[in-house]
């Protein structure tokens, strides 16, 4: 380590911070669970900034990965190495070697070093054009870092050894708006010492009651308390509205949800107020939103249910995590409502084995959003944030929005989708609903490491294709779903006859012979599954009428639930717009230019082209 005067490579560019380039960055996190390496990130005059402040006199590694792998990787490398700062761009093949770009997109903005910390803030176009360098978008982005106590030296990087990790991050989420003060108030709904069984997935359910306010608060804040130690534990949480006409007695215990002896007044908790998922982080809702507290449309009873992931099986996890809420008497222009579209959780959903790519759609329909928006507020609902939501075999989702048969601008998508980073997307711009149009949740997956099928349901290993909608003003909507046709699926595999009725569940199959007697779950593992029969599988189950469910907050159903819809005719897959390169590319290059007669930024002149990054 060096222990000379710090390099203010910013007071040449006209910022004079220690700590920075003096421009304020809104996004921060911390990379390193040691506290040894930070980041800061946000736009800037149409690019992204980035600043590291990492702890250590040698060099600093950042990155974009397809996978937080080393392979296919897009790496920045810099330092200040005898007092001069440097930054280079470079890229990873398939075998994990290094290699410097001949396109260099990484402009220096600032650097320092003391004897303990490197900080280095550089920008870069989001999309580039440059083959080797990824491209930066409003979805899921797998960050990778490194570092050593070394400077790069003529043979390349030593060996980073355990200084490295990776981090999923949106990076073009808005800034986080409504820093509270310390007085903010708040209440928490968090389980006592809950014991997590020894399997898979559990789905925990405990009832609260809302404490009594004497006049109307709306909710301003929403963040997750979890244990220390189970942040990989906690999946998931949602907050449910209840029905009010229950007795402090709903209180005594919680129970495993979707469980045979579940008490019966979980059941009436079908209104989703709030839902988090790992990876998120606290949520804060618009300066002119709140979630009403306080009045008699607002529940008195409500229902935290956490999805317990442990794959290992591990014993003897007591858990004590939950939800933390905020609130203010000072009361926001619109009540916030939620609204959960896509498709129906159901073994009706169905994805086949041994497929690099399946889609499947849920559909909020037009008949829905017409008879609710109609009845409650003709004139439209503002949607202000969006959740998207999928397990494991998830790999990318996107809430299409169509009115008149035109398709509108997305809502949210997440094209990298992180099982392990869920969390609420802020729209740059709300958007409106009108009675009449229609939504898709769509859903892409990825089954090449299974043997036999994926069907819709709670566990991890099942799957789920949902999108959670924040909105104002509030109405009386709560689900806007579908469920797929099952019949012309039982069709497909060769199914010509089964028992009836079929209101009970597993159904058992009459005819043809190979498959008598077997369930409808026996008879599509029993079917011989070829990429060709999954491809033409699946382009029907997008062409099948769906089941509508379109349900009221107090549980009751809307006139249209269970009706029988057919599927738009849109365009599938949803087509992007063509990304366009950044514009500021020969300004930057001449800056750069610029900023190497300034300060010597030639340190890596003599590296190498090629080395090898181990990881």
């Amino acid at each position: 380590m060096r222990a000379g005067p710090l390099l203010l490579l910013g007071a040449l560019l006209g910022g004079a911070a220690a700590g920075g380039s003096g421009r304020p960055l809104p996004h921060r996190t911390l990379l390193d669970p040691d506290g040894g390496y930070w980041l800061s990130w946000g736009p800037r005059g149409g690019r992204l900034a980035f600043r590291l402040e990492v702890r250590t006199a040698g060099y600093v590694g950042f990155g974009f990965s397809p996978t937080g792998a080393m392979a296919a990787a897009d790496i920045v490398v810099g330092g200040v190495a005898h007092g001069r700062p440097y930054l280079q761009d470079y890229f990873t093949n398939a075998n994990r070697e290094l290699k410097k770009d001949t396109q260099q997109d990484y402009h220096l903005e600032y650097a320092m070093e003391n004897s303990t910390h490197t900080v280095i803030e550089f920008t870069r176009e989001l999309h580039t054009c440059d083959v080797n360098d990824r491209t930066l978008t409003e979805s899921t982005v797998r960050v990778i870092w490194a570092y050593h106590h070394e400077d790069v030296g003529e043979g390349g990087p030593k060996y980073h050894g355990s200084n490295r990790g990776t981090r999923s991050l949106r990076l073009l989420n808005p800034e986080k708006t409504n820093v509270l003060s310390a007085a903010t108030p708040y209440f928490d709904l968090v389980n006592q010492d809950v014991p997590i069984p020894t399997k898979g997935t559990t789905y925990w359910c405990q009832m609260f009651k809302i404490p009594v306010f004497q006049e109307k608060h709306h909710v301003i804040k929403v963040e997750p308390v979890i244990q220390r130690g189970h942040e990989s534990l906690v999946h998931h949480i949602l907050l449910y509205q209840c029905s009010s006409s229950f007795n402090d007695s709903v209180l005594d215990y919680g129970h495993e949800c979707y469980h045979p002896n579940m008490p019966d007044a979980f059941l009436t908790c079908e209104t989703v107020m709030f839902a988090w998922a790992i990876g998120g982080e606290g949520f804060s809702f618009p300066p002119h939103v709140g979630l009403s507290l306080g009045t008699p449309l607002d529940p008195h009873y409500v229902l935290l249910e956490v999805h317990y992931d442990n794959p290992t099986y591990k014993e003897g996890l007591i858990d004590n995590s939950g939800l933390r809420i905020f609130h203010t008497t000072e009361i926001r222009k619109y009540d916030a409502g939620a609204i959960e579209a896509g498709l129906w959780v159901s073994l009706f959903h169905t994805i086949p084995p041994g497929m690099p790519e399946f889609r499947s759609e849920g559909h909020c329909t037009l008949e829905c959003l017409q008879e609710a928006l109609e009845a409650e507020k003709p004139s439209g609902i503002h949607v202000f944030a969006v959740l998207l939501h999928a397990h494991l075999a998830g790999r990318g989702i996107r809430l299409r929005h169509f009115r008149k048969g035109e398709e509108m601008r997305l809502l949210a998508y997440d094209d990298d989708f992180d099982f392990n980073f869920q969390e609420f997307q802020y729209l740059k711009e709300e958007q409106t609903i009108l009675p009449g149009d229609n939504l898709i949740t769509e859903c892409r997956y990825n089954t090449k490491d299974r043997g036999r099928m994926t069907w819709g349901g709670l566990s991890t290993r099942n799957e789920m294709c949902l999108s959670y909608l924040l909105y104002y003003p509030r109405i009386n909507l709560t689900r806007c779903a579908s469920i797929p046709d099952i019949m012309e699926q039982l069709q497909f595999i060769g199914v010509k006859e089964i028992y009836r009725p079929v209101t009970t569940w597993p159904f058992i199959i009459k005819s043809p012979k190979q498959y008598r007697n077997l369930s409808f779950m026996d008879a599509m593992n029993k079917f011989k599954w070829t990429k060709k029969e999954g491809l033409s599988f699946n382009k029907l189950v997008l062409s099948l009428p769906v089941n509508v469910r379109c349900s009221k907050t107090d549980n009751a159903e809307w006139s249209i639930q269970g009706m029988t819809a057919l599927p738009p005719d849109i365009e599938r897959p949803y087509k992007a717009e063509p990304l366009v390169c950044g514009t500021s590319r020969s300004s930057s290059l001449r800056r750069n230019v610029s900023l190497k007669l300034l300060v010597g930024l030639t340190a890596l002149g003599s590296m190498p082209s090629s080395w090898h990054w181990w990881s």
